[in-house]
């Protein structure tokens, strides 16, 4: 699709952009390359060096140099590990304390680049390619206004979260957690809770990541496109000479609104990311077996009592 400058923001359809659009198809007519696969390269490529300089700084320097070898050497590198730090201490220490060391990588992986998706798809990489005159989307969109990247992180957590409960309780633990712990005699209620457990496992869970990330990434974009369609409509206005004052405040005041909802849409970005690694740690946490771990809480309990002085 070709753009005048005049014309940029006159789009018939706000959804041109924010879907994703092909690059290159097969003869077939299969999608070898689109403007979502550049932009997952470029957020792989920016959270593996960007992570990489990060530990760079934030890492232990020469003991020589005093307390400034425990001190992170670059603000932004302190603000990442500021997060880093918040989200191991307040998010995933507290739901799995025993085991927030061996899953933060992964978690916290998928906040940063999830992140990044996010924050690249409110740049408008597709339309100043379009502006230089390149009208293949070798790049651009939003990687989590797609469905499909949404379902894959979305798998690959419900990958992750039922794994690490196999490997917790075990398969059959797994299998006997999600019947509740029932006796025998309730074994028509107990595959009754079973078949529910694990559809909400196997099936809704994931489904609900997937379309959570994806409905709100997509909703915002939409009504930011929305609004600055009527700016487009009204500078078009303004050249033609049409109506200067009603098209002049119309420019205003829906600017002003679309550069509001870009600083919600930057929230929006932090949190969608957040939400999604928050609900795959509390996945993980759910299949966990609660009633051992409170036994052994309770065996040190009374390890404890038995040690105590008895006072006459």
């Amino acid at each position: 699709m070709t753009h005048t400058p005049l014309l940029f923001l006159a789009e018939g359809n706000p959804l041109e952009h924010v879907v994703n659009q092909f690059a290159i198809k097969s003869p077939s007519g299969y999608w070898l390359w689109s403007g979502n696969q550049g932009m997952l390269v470029l957020a792989g490529l920016i959270v593996v060096f960007v992570g990489l300089w990060v530990a760079s700084k934030v890492k232990t320097g020469d003991k020589s140099k005093g307390a400034d070898a425990y001190v992170t050497q670059n603000r932004f590198a302190h603000l990442i590990e500021v997060i880093c730090v918040y989200m191991h201490d307040e998010v995933i220490k507290p739901l799995i304390p025993d085991r927030a060391r061996k899953f933060m990588p992964l978690l916290i992986s998928f906040f940063f680049f999830i992140l990044v998706c996010n924050l690249l798809g409110l740049t408008p990489i597709r339309d100043l390619m379009h502006l230089l005159g390149v009208h293949k989307d070798w790049i651009g969109g939003t990687p989590t206004q797609n469905i499909w990247v949404t379902g894959t992180l979305a798998v690959l957590s419900a990958l992750f979260f039922n794994i690490a409960a196999i490997v917790r309780l075990g398969p059959v633990g797994f299998v006997k957690h999600m019947m509740g712990g029932l006796p025998w005699y309730m074994a028509p209620i107990a595959l009754l809770l079973l078949v529910i457990e694990a559809a909400g496992q196997f099936l809704i869970k994931p489904f609900a990541l997937a379309l959570r990330l994806f409905a709100n990434m997509t909703a915002g974009h939409v009504l930011i496109a929305t609004i600055l369609l009527f700016s487009g409509g009204a500078i078009s206005g303004i050249s033609r000479g049409e109506g200067l004052g009603t098209n002049i405040t119309v420019t205003i005041v829906t600017i002003a609104s679309a550069i509001a909802l870009t600083f919600l849409e930057l929230f929006v970005a932090f949190l969608q990311a957040f939400v999604f690694t928050f609900l795959t740690t509390i996945f993980i946490s759910l299949m966990d077996h609660h009633d051992e771990h409170g036994h052994e809480h309770g065996h040190d309990h009374a390890h404890g009592h038995e040690h105590a002085p008895v006072h006459a």
